[in-house]
């Protein structure tokens, strides 16, 4: 038996924008089986392929994705990673014949099961219990499967007082907990998962994630995108990367993350309103721009420089109780090592429509490295606008101190100014 999961051949998938695309009937799609080898006769017989669908140039078409190719072996956890609109989720959904290519060819050695939408088959007048079945059925688990896992699944959404309920009653958060729970507990020999883990509160989502990593270590081959990159690279082992419909790289997850984060990002300014970083957010409000520099003027950022960090922002209206959140992070393990919030140094009130804030930190104490930084608004309570990496910068050695200068940032992020005395000598 071939070691392979699935093989992608040159797939292409064009959509007409503007137009839905036509559903085949049964009698449509045997036709097409009966006649295809009489297809590829004819032109056998002309001495040519059977021709390709030709590209349409112009606005009335769209490649979202051309010419992917690439293997998965079984019991590999490949993550997807790449900007909003590069593609990942039309793969994927060609993976699980919701779609099928405009052109090419792909394979799958095994029984598939995909959670790309959280909650679908859930009616709202049914009863928790009664959807639990209802879901599964539509996820493709048998009767005996769903009983055999019933209370494992009720315990890991934590609804058992509520299982009796109608769901529409639910707060969104048991609602999706317990629709994650039910997709969770599938065991198909391939797993396609498409940014579901991001539901319920923090601590339902390091559940989702310990849940994702057991399915990783029963040999399973599992097919993960995610515009959360800790998640990429604590459940996979290989990565591929996307952009505007085309593999652009793929190997370890690290360097493929690498790459992602460089691509994704400008230096220490970057104008926000030519790419689309935005991933979250309800979008009443936009940060437009970032200026990350030393609050000094020097041109570099030394270890115990002050920060300066300017936000452009556009807002639908006046910003009333605004929040700007800026975390920085390491670049290469992406782990956040500051976290700075507006509200918590003071600022409040009302803001004009546009305008930009700026945010100085004291003596940043790093070790030399380069870091990067995420950017998110509130108004009050509600998220309006979140980029994960948006702008990053090297911090340098201090000229006049350089006792931190061999200090690897595998051994700390940050130093602390402290004194030593001896006692009792």
């Amino acid at each position: 038996m071939s070691d392979i999961a699935i093989r992608v051949e040159d797939v292409s998938k064009r959509y007409r924008i503007g137009q839905r695309e036509p559903y085949k009937a049964l009698r449509d799609s045997l036709a097409d089986v009966l006649s295809a080898p009489f297809r590829g006769l004819v032109s056998a017989l002309n001495g040519r392929r059977a021709p390709a669908v030709e590209a349409d140039v112009g606005p009335s078409h769209i490649w979202a994705l051309k010419d992917v190719s690439f293997e998965v072996k079984r019991g590999e956890v490949v993550g997807i990673i790449g900007h909003n609109g590069s593609g990942k989720s039309t793969l994927l959904k060609i993976l699980s014949r919701i779609t099928g290519p405009t052109e090419g060819r792909v394979e799958i050695h095994g029984h598939v099961g995909s959670l790309l939408e959280v909650g679908t088959g859930f009616h709202p007048e049914l009863t928790g219990r009664e959807n639990v079945y209802l879901n599964g059925a539509v996820l493709g688990m048998r009767k005996v499967e769903i009983e055999r896992k019933f209370d494992e699944i009720v315990a890991f959404a934590g609804v058992e007082k509520f299982i009796d309920t109608p769901v529409k009653y639910y707060s969104s958060g048991m609602y999706v907990r317990l629709a994650f729970a039910v997709a969770a507990h599938l065991e198909p020999e391939i797993l396609l998962v498409d940014e579901v883990l991001a539901v319920g509160d923090a601590a339902f989502q390091q559940k989702c994630i310990g849940k994702m990593g057991a399915v990783a270590t029963e040999g399973r081959t599992v097919f993960f995108v995610s515009h959360n990159l800790p998640s990429i690279l604590s459940l996979c082992e290989r990565a591929i990367l996307f952009d505007s419909g085309k593999t652009t790289y793929h190997g370890p997850v690290r360097e493929v993350v690498s790459r992602y984060v460089r691509s994704s990002m400008c230096g220490p300014m970057v104008n926000l309103t030519v790419a689309d970083h935005h991933v979250a957010g309800d979008g009443s409000a936009r940060i437009t721009s970032v200026r990350i520099e030393s609050a000094s003027g020097e041109a570099a950022i030394r270890r115990a420089a002050r920060l300066k960090i300017t936000l452009w922002y556009r807002s639908e209206g006046p910003l009333r109780r605004p929040n700007f959140v800026v975390s920085i992070h390491d670049f290469d393990t992406r782990t956040a090592i500051f976290h700075l919030e507006s509200v918590s140094a003071g600022l409040s009130g009302t803001l004009s429509s546009e305008g930009s804030v700026v945010c100085v930190t004291e003596p940043l104490n790093l070790i030399p490295g380069r870091c990067y930084l995420a950017v998110e608004l509130y108004r009050g309570h509600i998220m309006a606008d979140y980029i994960p990496s948006v702008s990053y910068f090297e911090v340098e050695p201090d000229d006049s101190d350089d006792r931190w200068s061999a200090v690897p940032r595998e051994s700390a992020f940050c130093t602390l100014e402290h004194e030593w005395t001896v006692e009792g000598a």
